[in-house]
C-alpha cells in the first residue's frame, strides 16, 4: 500500500510539473502577442508568433511487433509538457502610408534598408531625416547607406557608404552642346544678292607721300592734310553695324609694329565677315585698294548689311582717324533672316551668337540657305563661330545641314574651350510665306544653379533640383536581401543584424536581385492584424488558465493522497 502511494504521488507531481510547462508556453506567447499589440503603430514594425512543441515522452510500454500468434501492441507513452519550438518573425509587407515628407521611404517588395552605426544594420523602418550635415540619418542617428554620385554626377557602384543630401551648398552649370531651332524659311524670297561695300578716303604715306598699302605702317599713314591718323599707343573700339544691329565691340591698339594688314584683319575679324564665302559674285573680305583707299565688303543677304557710323571707330577721346561712306556699288539684298541665341560655356557664362540664314540658291529639288554665326563672346580673333549651309527638298522639308557645329573660343576664361555646338534645323521648313522665322527653341545649357530640392524615384535614385532648372543625380539608396531573411536577429530599435542561419547580406540598389522598388514620402505600416492578436490572446489565456487548473487540480489530489496515508 504505501508502495502505491509514492508511485500515485510521484505521477501527481509529474503532472504539476506538466501543466507548469503549460503555465511557461502559454506565457511566452502572451508576451509575444503583447509585444505585438504594443507596437501596431509602430513603422514597419513585423510581428511574430510563438509555436509550441511537445517535451520529451515517457514510454511505458515500447510496443511490440506482430506475429502468427500475436497481432502486436503499441506504444504507451505519457507526454511531459510543451515548449517553445520557435518564436518566428513575420516579415510580410505593411501597408504603405503617404505622409508627404520627401526623407520618409518604404520598401514596397523585398529587402531591407542598410544603415551603420556601431555595426551595419537593417531595417525597414524608412522614416529617415537630415541631419547638420545634410546626411541622411536614421531617428537613432545611424547613417543610411547608398551609391554617392560623382562629380560628374554618375553613380560610382560599389562599397556603400553614407548618403548626403547637400541643399544650398552644392552647384552646377553645364555647357551648352545642342540648341534647337525652329522656324519657317521664305522659299518664295529673292536669292540674296549684293553685299555692303564701305570704303574710306585715301591713305597715304607721311614719310614720302605715296599711296599707302598693306605694308604701310600705321604711325606712318596720313590722309589727304598730311596729318598723321595713328599714334603710338592710342586704342581704338570697333562698334560697327551687322543687320542694323551693333556688333559687340572690339578694341585694336596702335603700336610701332602694327601695319595697315593688321587694321584690315581686325575690321574683318571684328565685322564677322566670313572671306571664304563667294556668292552671286561678290567677294567678301577687307582691303586696301591702289588709290589707298580701304574698302570693307560683307557677305550678301540684307541681315549681312554692314555699317560704320562716324563713331563706329573711335579712340580713346572720340576721335575717328578715318570716315566710312556707302560705296555707289553697295546694294545687299536677298531673303535673309536673324535670330540671337543664348548658350552657356562649362563655368555657365552666357554666351551670346548671332545667327543669320540667307537664301544662297533655288533649284528644281529645293532651296539652299547659308548660314553665318558670329559670337562678340569668342576670345578667338573673329567674332565668327560658325558657317554652313542648310538644305531643302521640293516639299520644304530639310534634307542635310552641313558644317552645323559652331565653335566658340574660351581663352584664358577658366572655362573648357573651345565650346562646340552643335545647331539643330531639323524643326525649320522652307515653306511660302510672307516673312522669314527662326528662333531658338530650346538648348541643354545652364548658368549657375544652387542644389533647392530633391526626390527619390523607384529606382532608388535620388535626383537633385538646381535653381537653373538642372536636375541632376546625386546618390542613389542601397538596399539588402537575405537567402533566409527570417534568420536575422532583431536588435531592437526596428533594426536587424545577420544572423547565423539568414546568409550574407546581398547589397544591391532597388529594383535588382530581388529587391523591391521604393517609394518616397511614404511609411510602411506594421503588419500587426490586431484581429488575429485578440483570437492568440484568448487562446493563449485560456491555455494558461486550464493548466493552472490542472495545477489546483493535482494539488487537491495531492492532498487527498496524503490524507488518505495517515
Amino acid at each position: 500500500m504505501p508502495g502505491n502511494i509514492g508511485k500515485v504521488r510521484m505521477a501527481l507531481t509529474s503532472t504539476l510539473f506538466t501543466a507548469l510547462s503549460g503555465l511557461d508556453v502559454n506565457q511566452t506567447r502572451l508576451n509575444v502577442v503583447g509585444n505585438n499589440i504594443a507596437n501596431v503603430n509602430t513603422v514597419a514594425f513585423k510581428s511574430s508568433r510563438a509555436l509550441f512543441k511537445p517535451q520529451f515522452y515517457v514510454t511505458d510500454i515500447a510496443g511490440s511487433p506482430a506475429s502468427d500468434a500475436f497481432g502486436g501492441s503499441n506504444p504507451s507513452q505519457r507526454g511531459l509538457g510543451a515548449t517553445i519550438s520557435t518564436i518566428e518573425k513575420d516579415f510580410s509587407p505593411g501597408s504603405i502610408e503617404p505622409t508627404g515628407k520627401p526623407t520618409d521611404l518604404a520598401i514596397d517588395g523585398e529587402g531591407f534598408f542598410v544603415v551603420q552605426g556601431n555595426v551595419q544594420k537593417y531595417t525597414r523602418d524608412g522614416s529617415f531625416t537630415l541631419n547638420s550635415n545634410n546626411e541622411l540619418v536614421t531617428q537613432s542617428g545611424d547613417f543610411v547607406q547608398g551609391f554617392p554620385a560623382d562629380e560628374n554626377f554618375s553613380i560610382q557602384y560599389g562599397a556603400p557608404t553614407k548618403l548626403t543630401i547637400p541643399l544650398g551648398t552644392v552647384t552646377s552649370a553645364q555647357a551648352t552642346e545642342n540648341v534647337n531651332l525652329e522656324g519657317n524659311l521664305n522659299a518664295s524670297g529673292a536669292v540674296a544678292s549684293g553685299a555692303s561695300i564701305l570704303t574710306t578716303q585715301a591713305l597715304t604715306q607721311v614719310s614720302d607721300g605715296a599711296v599707302a598699302s598693306g605694308a604701310s605702317s600705321l604711325i606712318n599713314v596720313t590722309d589727304a592734310t598730311g596729318a598723321p591718323l595713328f599714334t603710338d599707343g592710342e586704342t581704338y573700339t570697333l562698334a560697327g553695324k551687322r543687320g542694323g544691329r551693333i556688333v559687340p565691340e572690339r578694341t585694336f591698339t596702335v603700336d610701332t609694329t602694327k601695319t595697315v594688314d593688321d587694321l584690315l584683319t581686325f575690321f574683318g575679324d571684328g565685322l564677322g565677315i566670313d572671306a571664304t564665302v563667294t556668292a552671286a559674285g561678290v567677294t567678301p573680305g577687307v582691303s586696301i585698294d591702289t588709290t589707298g583707299k580701304i574698302v570693307v565688303t560683307g557677305n550678301v543677304g540684307t541681315e549681312n548689311a554692314l555699317a560704320i557710323t562716324s563713331t563706329g571707330f573711335v579712340n580713346e577721346v572720340g576721335s575717328a582717324p578715318f570716315l566710312f561712306s556707302d560705296d555707289p556699288l553697295s546694294a545687299p539684298a536677298g531673303e535673309s533672316v536673324y535670330t540671337s541665341l543664348l548658350v552657356y560655356d562649362s563655368l555657365g557664362t552666357p554666351l551670346t551668337v548671332d545667327v543669320t540664314a540667307v537664301l544662297e540658291a533655288k533649284a528644281d529639288t529645293g532651296n539652299t540657305w547659308r548660314i553665318y554665326a558670329t559670337s562678340g563672346d569668342s576670345t578667338g580673333d573673329s567674332s565668327l563661330v560658325g558657317n554652313g549651309t542648310i538644305v531643302f527638298d521640293s516639299e520644304g522639308q530639310l534634307i542635310s545641314s552641313n558644317n552645323d557645329t559652331i565653335t566658340i573660343r574660351r581663352d584664358s576664361t577658366g572655362a573648357a574651350t573651345p565650346s562646340q555646338i552643335k545647331l539643330d534645323f531639323s524643326l525649320i521648313t522652307s515653306l511660302t510665306d510672307a516673312n522669314s522665322t527662326m528662333v531658338q527653341l530650346s538648348q541643354d545649357g545652364s548658368a549657375i544653379g544652387t542644389l533647392n530640392n530633391f526626390s527619390i524615384g523607384e529606382s532608388g535614385e535620388l535626383t537633385g533640383s538646381f535653381s537653373n532648372g538642372l536636375t541632376r543625380t546625386i546618390g542613389q539608396v542601397a538596399l539588402a536581401t537575405f537567402k533566409n531573411q527570417r534568420g536575422l536577429q532583431d536588435v531592437g530599435g526596428n533594426q536587424f543584424v545577420s544572423g547565423a542561419s539568414s546568409g550574407l547580406a546581398i547589397i544591391a540598389p532597388p529594383l535588382t536581385l530581388s529587391g523591391g522598388g521604393i517609394r518616397s514620402g511614404a511609411l510602411e505600416l506594421s503588419n500587426v492584424d490586431l484581429s488575429t492578436e485578440f483570437i492568440n490572446l484568448i487562446i493563449s489565456s485560456t491555455g494558461f488558465s486550464a493548466s493552472s487548473r490542472v495545477i489546483t487540480t493535482s494539488d487537491q489530489l495531492i492532498t487527498e493522497l496524503l490524507n488518505a496515508s495517515r
